[in-house]
């Protein structure tokens, strides 16, 4: 497709990609379960060539999420580098979680070749990255840190969190955490199996807000809850004059911004408050305008505060339109349920970041989700071109990665483990000793790789999908005897009186020959005059002629686990004949 020929070109819709650098570029042929780093190794920053970035951006790819950037605790023994070791009866997994931050001022270690020169190792990266027309997304753990928080690359004069607090105190505004006073850390769980036992005293607070000192198996126990002057005890809050763990925050935000880093994919942002990031993201972006904000969230009605007063560019739209998508296909939840989803987010779909799978869930093709990368087309279609917002993509998930690997501590979880040193057969096929090429892949993959890559693209080289508006036609389906809305939903996305995108999603496993009813309401809107219309399959690139009427259904066949995105342009009498179709490659 030649994106200058179309009309309205805008800022592209974000298409991001998730990747582990630690997993994502192992070329370890065996691992070992519970594998260390000298067994099971580690992708490094420098694997991210030229070529593979550029691979990267090839599927559509305009942002890479770099997961597991900051350091965190580990039960791997960098003390030769100067770098203070963990205790390992408080670190989950060999790897430790990317999630567990023990210095917010420094990168992980095995992520570097030289880990003396790891920073630098990292500023190249975002040196490259930049090079290959991408944008760079890091984490930002704001809520919680590893039980052992020790910076040992902090700028000249930051202290560490913890450092001044009153610890006979379990709330004080100036803390930077919340204590269980006169108690000794200790969980419903040994903590001495791994050399010398883990010693806190008096215990902190755990990072799901489990302010007792005796956190079950299933709490975030390696983690410390961060204080952001809201007191649990009370409710009261006490943001005036700043807390210190604000400032800290602020100055740790800085940091990365100045390193050329485009984004931060912040943490659990409902668990530390509004007013913080009220505070935050307008002085970090008068200084870094172009800096954006997305943030984790599991709560649509906080969707509108967070990105009203709190300020986020995006937000996860994970328990809305993801969690219906998975209630589909794992046949729980009516197709006709969909409707629901844009109305929930109306107004601030634009703002709500869509996707089928991220290193919290399972993989699409597992056994507990679908089962098979298969039948990932309908709700790929859906979840990339329902709305104008960003669309993510989990590394090895346009490969088909199905997490079917026990890799240690995340066990057999139909997940890819954030906690272990691990290498997926699917991304070393792919990646080939950085050659990234599809040699080795297996025909349903190369189709699979392909697929993504064509959806990708089309979210930002047509039109109708990257700004169009959006019509829901089930309302006047719901009772079409010929489209059984539990399985199909159809929709359309349009530029009025240019061009429109008619989708039908097919859910089921049986070809669907559906009648779709149009409504006078949406040939007004769309300015779609009735008729037969020459229409492309932009996923197809099938060509077949759409007859659209108010007195008529249009007849649409589907297969199953399949849909049809049927572009065509809408006539309109006060413009001269002109191609805006975008081209089919």
């Amino acid at each position: 497709m030649q994106t200058k020929n179309l009309p309205h070109k805008t800022e592209e819709r974000p298409m991001i990609y998730q990747v582990i650098p630690r997993l994502f570029t192992n070329m370890q042929p065996e691992c070992t379960r519970f594998g260390t780093l000298d067994q099971n190794g580690s992708g490094k920053f420098d694997d991210y060539t030229p070529r593979l970035l550029k691979s990267i951006k090839d599927l559509g790819v305009t942002h890479i999420w770099y997961t597991g950037i900051i350091e965190n605790a580990t039960k791997t023994d960098f003390s030769g580098f100067g770098i203070r070791p963990d205790n390992p009866n408080v670190v989950k997994g060999e790897a430790g979680s990317p999630y567990a931050i023990k210095d917010y001022y420094d990168v992980n270690p095995c992520l570097a070749t030289d880990v003396n020169r790891r920073m630098h190792e990292f500023e190249a990266l975002v040196e490259r990255t930049h090079s290959a027309g991408l944008k760079v997304i890091i984490d930002f753990v704001p809520n919680h840190t590893a039980r052992q928080y020790f910076s040992d690359a902090k700028p000249d004069g930051e202290v560490d969190f913890g450092v001044y607090d009153d610890i006979n105190m379990s709330f004080a505004p100036m803390n930077n955490y919340y204590y269980s006073t006169r108690q000794q850390f200790a969980p419903h769980f040994p903590i001495d199996g791994y050399g010398k036992p883990y010693v806190e005293f008096p215990a902190k607070a755990t990072g799901n807000d489990c302010f007792s000192a005796f956190p079950g198996i299933n709490d975030w126990y390696e983690t410390a809850k961060l204080n952001y002057g809201h007191d649990y005890g009370n409710g009261a809050d006490h943001f005036f004059p700043l807390p210190d763990t604000w400032v800290k925050m602020l100055r740790i935000i800085r940091f990365w911004a100045s390193k050329g880093v485009d984004g931060f994919r912040c943490d659990m942002v409902f668990m530390v408050p509004q007013a913080f990031w009220h505070w935050l993201i307008p002085i970090i972006k008068q200084d870094f305008p172009e800096v954006v904000f997305l943030g984790e969230i599991y709560d649509v009605a906080l969707y509108r505060p967070f990105l009203d007063y709190a300020c986020f560019d995006y937000l996860y739209d994970k328990v809305n339109l993801y969690d219906t998508l998975v209630g589909i296909e794992t046949g729980k939840v009516s197709a006709a349920c969909l409707t629901g989803c844009w109305q929930t987010v109306d107004g601030i779909g634009e703002r709500m970041l869509n996707f089928l799978e991220n290193h919290d869930e399972v993989r699409f093709g597992s056994k507990s989700y679908a089962g098979t990368p298969d039948y990932v087309v309908p709700s790929l279609v859906v979840s990339s071109m329902m709305g104008k917002g960003p669309f993510m993509v989990y590394f090895g998930q346009e490969l088909g990665e199905s997490a079917k690997d026990n890799e240690g501590f995340a066990g057999d979880n139909d997940r890819t483990s954030i906690f272990d040193y691990w290498s997926y057969d699917t991304m070393r096929r792919w990646y080939d000793n950085g050659n990234c090429t599809t040699e080795f892949l297996s025909p349903h993959e190369k189709w699979l790789r392909s697929l993504y890559s064509r959806v990708l693209h089309l979210c930002n080289e047509c039109a109708a999908l990257r700004v169009g508006d959006f019509f829901d036609l089930m309302y006047v389906n719901l009772r079409n005897r010929h489209l059984d809305p539990n399985f199909v939903f159809a929709f359309l996305r349009y530029i009025k009186g240019e061009e429109a995108v008619l989708v039908v999603a097919n859910f089921s496993h049986s070809q669907a020959d559906v009648r779709i009813n149009f409504p006078a309401l949406a040939l007004d809107m769309s300015g779609i005059a009735e008729g037969p219309f020459d229409a492309t399959d932009l996923l197809s690139g099938k060509r077949s002629v759409l007859r659209i009427s108010e007195d008529s259904p249009t007849l649409v066949s589907v297969g199953g686990k399949n849909a049809a995105v049927l572009h065509f342009r809408i006539r309109n009498p006060e413009k001269t004949k002109q191609n805006i179709n975008p081209k089919v490659s």
